[in-house]
């Protein structure tokens, strides 16, 4: 690993085109590709064989792991975890002979905390909300709750989980997380997280 003045640290195998802002603390593992206007923020690690870009945004902390390419179009916000291999797209119908311009791609949020299993495909044009949970495999083809477990081919709602990633059960609306102990009310289908008060 070479560190740069800056602040991260890239693998002597891996590219890094000009017009690219690197946060302090990343790391950047063998033969990835950053290319020209990325945007990767502190504390992020980038496993074997990435690629992010061009003009692609990744937030802080996040996890890439081996064989994962982050294509422009794509915004990974902080905390995200991508796992090995999993398959963004920005473009929902290609054609080889009929290139798309890069105004009509499809653009993918993926917010804070989220986490995206081995092997999972995100087709374009969705938004995976904070703190979900893709499982390994699944082919996500439309919109995930924030907090919602999905999995499958498609992929649909199986539960949800905490921002700890322990599964929450619901009991009359509400429930609290067993390890962590933030609660949760459950309403028209969505889940969000009560205000945590301060002690007195």
């Amino acid at each position: 690993m070479t560190s740069h003045a800056t602040g991260y640290t890239v693998h002597e195998s891996a590219y890094i085109d000009e017009g690219v802002t690197i946060g302090d603390g990343t790391r950047i593992w063998h033969f990835s590709h950053i290319l020209a206007g990325s945007r990767i923020g502190r504390d992020c690690s980038l496993g074997q064989n990435v690629v992010v870009g061009p003009n692609a945004t990744v937030g802080d902390r996040v996890r890439i792991q081996n064989n994962v390419s982050v294509y422009e179009g794509v915004t990974l916000e902080d905390d995200v975890f991508c796992g090995p291999s999993c398959v963004f797209t920005n473009v929902d119908r290609p054609r080889a002979a009929f290139p798309t311009d890069r105004a009509r791609y499809a653009k993918t949020l993926v917010r804070r905390g989220a986490t995206i299993g081995a092997n999972a495909t995100v087709v374009c044009g969705h938004t995976l909300g904070a703190h979900s949970f893709v499982g390994a495999g699944s082919v996500v083809t439309r919109d995930v709750p924030d907090y919602a477990v999905v999995y499958g081919n498609p992929a649909t709602i199986r539960g949800w989980a905490c921002e700890c990633g322990t599964p929450l059960q619901f009991t009359d609306g509400g429930a609290s997380c067993e390890r962590c102990g933030r609660t949760y009310l459950q309403e028209d289908g969505k889940v969000r997280q009560e205000e945590r008060r301060s002690g007195m």
